[in-house]
This record gives structure tokens, sequence and C-alpha cells, in this order.
């Protein structure tokens, strides 16, 4: 898991998601091998993103919130509703 994250930190990247639309919408069928692929190709395309997760129960989501996040290596910034904003950091090899 990345290390985590200062206040600062944490208020810059919120700022930065608020403008950001859902990329990724997890269903009915929860965590399945290719929606942890394209979170892991979103995020490392863009770093930061929004996930929608449908599911009505609010433990429910946050716990695939949780896994998730584990799965992609990835830190959870903010939670609000049933949206997820993850952040994990570009890799260096793909900074230009």
């Amino acid at each position: 898991m990345p290390t985590p994250l200062t206040t600062r930190e944490h208020c810059h990247l919120k700022a930065r998601a608020h403008a950001l639309e859902p990329v990724v919408m997890v269903g009915h069928g929860g965590m399945t091998p290719q929606l942890v692929a394209e979170l892991d190709r979103a995020l490392t395309a863009h770093e930061l993103i929004k996930v929608r997760i449908g599911d009505a129960d609010r433990v429910a989501r946050r716990a695939l919130g949780e896994e998730l996040a584990a799965a992609i290596d990835a830190v959870i910034v903010q939670r609000v509703g049933k949206v997820l904003i993850l952040w994990r950091p570009r890799p260096q090899d793909l900074i230009v």
C-alpha cells in the first residue's frame, strides 16, 4: 500500500478530484478481475479517479471500496455517498 497521505496532500487531492466525473462504475457483479484490471489501467493513466459503486448498502459499499483499494494498491482519498475517490502515484517510468 502506498504511504499514508499528509493532511495537505489529502486536501490537495480532494480539490483536484472535485471536477472529475466517475471513470469506472461498479455494478452488481462486484469485484471481478476485469474490474480490477480496468481500475489499474485508469489509475496508471490518470493517477486520481472517481469510482461509482452502485450497491445500495452503505456497509457493503465501504467494504468493496476497501477491497478495491487494496487490490490495486491505491489510497482512498474520499467517500461521498456512492462515489469513491482513489489515488495512486504514477509510475516513474511513465512520467514524461
